[in-house]
Formats: structure tokens, sequence, C-alpha cells
């Protein structure tokens, strides 16, 4: 007998774990084990296993037994990039409001800002046969949400996009956003702001600091590469961030937070100062905050913010969603642009 070529990304035909196995050069029990966590293998098979399942576009289907061809199964993918931070946590409850008013449900994964995670967390979905899917993407790669939309799954990619690839998205007005925050912030007096913020290979990373330098540049003062901190992910990394900035000769008086795990880090940081090296409030710097967060109006130093309803974001999202499902709607992407409302606190 023939043996059977595996099947490739795009073919009509579902790869199989022995193919999978094949291509990998490990046994299928090897591929069920790292399928299933891993447990008793080795880190370079499980990478393996991992790489062949992307070469491959194999995905598992835990309940296509229980589903019969062409049939819904009622299930919306929703993949978020933090799930203890309460803005996406919040976000999640905005679409499944809209998802369970049509008797949908949603599936929740978290990815952790890791592309690799946000690739299994997809084919997971994909394997429960879910009808769509909701992303905030980590990255600009997207192989993996193309295969799911060339297998007839609509997805909505929520506050951000991934350049070069043409689905629905719900963004925010993230540039417009923080130039408007960062000139409040020049216009009161502050000539020293720092900026706090995700990286500029980010999309959301990229926008908010275009608004923060456009600011600047508008008003004729220059940023001190010195004051720029990328990359902060969490806030004990924001934190450390932020005692690196007062530590300098000469501190900012201000500081723009790209987003609120920036800000609780860099306010964590500011509370330490006051508290145990006896610092005066009035001399540590003021907050700019790109997201609100719980009780910003009673830090110990001004807070202001540039908020928006992450619960109608995730409204928003899932409506895009439901109208491809439903056929609403087709033809090209849309994107729609959510606007940001600033409350300024100042000294």
């Amino acid at each position: 007998m023939t043996e059977q070529a595996p099947a490739r990304p795009g073919s009509a035909r579902r790869p199989t774990v022995k193919e999978v196995a094949q291509h990998a050069g490990v046994s299928p029990m090897t591929v069920s084990r790292t399928l299933a966590g891993g447990t008793n293998v080795r880190a370079d098979v499980q990478e393996r296993v991992w790489e062949a399942v992307r070469e491959l576009g194999y995905q598992r289907n835990e309940n296509a037994r229980s589903i019969r061809p062409g049939q819904s199964s009622g299930l919306i993918g929703v993949a978020i990039t933090n799930i203890a931070n309460p803005y996406y946590s919040t976000f999640a409850l905005g679409v499944e409001e809209v998802a369970a008013a049509t008797g949908r449900r949603i599936l929740l994964g978290n990815t952790s800002e890791d592309v690799d995670r946000e690739r299994q967390l997809v084919s997971d979905f994909l394997g429960r046969r879910v009808d769509g899917l909701i992303v905030v993407p980590t990255s600009e790669h997207h192989d993996h949400l193309e295969r799911a939309v060339a297998q007839g799954v609509p997805i909505v990619l929520a506050s951000r996009r991934a350049e070069g690839f043409a689905v629905d998205s719900v963004v925010l007005d993230d540039e417009g956003g923080s130039h408007r925050g960062t000139l409040a912030m020049l216009d009161a007096g502050h000539t020293r702001i720092a900026y706090l913020g995700n990286a500029r290979s980010m999309f959301t990373g990229r926008r908010r600091y275009a608004g923060f330098e456009r600011a600047h540049r508008e008003r004729g003062v220059p940023v001190d590469p010195r004051l720029i901190g990328e990359g902060q992910q969490d806030v004990a990394h924001a934190r450390e961030a932020m005692r690196r900035l007062l530590r300098l000769p000469d501190p900012p008086t201000a500081v723009f937070c790209a987003n609120n795990r920036n800000a609780i880090g860099a306010i964590a940081e500011i509370g330490r100062q006051i508290q145990a090296l006896g610092r005066a409030a009035s001399d540590l710097p003021e907050i700019m905050s790109f997201d609100d967060f719980e009780l910003s109006e009673l830090m110990p130093v001004p807070v202001s913010v540039l908020g928006h309803d992450a619960r109608e974001l995730g409204r928003e999202t899932a409506r895009l969603l439901l109208d491809r499902l439903d056929g609403v709607v087709d033809g090209s992407a849309r994107e729609l642009r959510m606007p940001v409302t600033l409350t300024l606190r100042t000294r």
C-alpha cells in the first residue's frame, strides 16, 4: 500500500497524529504526550513536535464526534494577553454579554504575550470547532490566524491589529489619545516627561509612542532618550524602570504610562519612595496612564487618565464577529476605532 503524503496547511485533508510524528521524527505516543502537556517528554523533543504541528497545520479535534458536519458549535474562542489584568477580564465580560444574547458561549484563553502560546491556543480553539475567534494579537506573526481564516473561521482582532492581515478589528485611538495626553502635560509646564510602555515593535506600543513623540515635536521640547523605558510587560518590570528614572541626576517631573500595568508599577515605586525613603509626594512625578484602573484618583501623586470602556470594546468586537457569523456583512475587512477621554489631574 502506498503511504499517504503528509497534509500541508491549506490542504483539504486534516493531518493526523501519525503524520506529525513522522515529520518530527518521534513516535505518535510522544506527539500525544506533548499535546497533552509534555509530561516525560524532553524540551528539545517537544520543540520538534510543536514545529511539526505548526508546519503541517495540525489541530486537535476533541469534540468533532459530537458535532455533525455543518452544525454550529455555538462557541467563540477568545484569546487575551493577560488574564490577570482587570482591563482584559472586563473586555471578556463585554464579549460574553453580546455572545450570550445570541445563545453562544465563549472559551477564554490567556497567551501571556507569547506568540507560541497564541498559536497553540488558536489550535485548541479550532480543535473544539469554534464558530469564530476574537484575538488580542501578541505580535505581527499571523500565519496561524491565516490558516483559521482559510478554514472558514472568521476572526476579529481586538485592541491591536496585525499588519498585513486583513480581518475585522476594533482598536483605540492610540496615537491621538497619547498625543492629547502628552500635550496636556507639556502645557501644564512639564518639560521632562518620561515614557513607560510596551516595545515599539508592538502595535499599541508603536502608536502610543508616536503620539507622545509628536506632542513633544509640536511644542518644540526634545525627548530625552534617558527618560524612555520600553518593553515592560508587567508591574514588576515597570516598577524597576520607574526606580531607574528616579535615580537619574535630573529625574522626570511627569511620566506617561502607555498602559495601566506600567502605571501601577510606577505608582508602586513612588509609594516605596514615600514610605521607605521618606520622600515627599510633592517631589515625585505626576503620572499619566493610558487605561484607567481602580482608585486611580486616590493615589499619592496626581494620576491623569486616558480612559475608554473596555467592556464596550468587548461588545463592539463581539458584534463585528456576529455580523460575520450571521451573514449580515460580507466582503472587505472593517476597522472600528474607539475614542479615548482625558481626565486631567494635576497639583
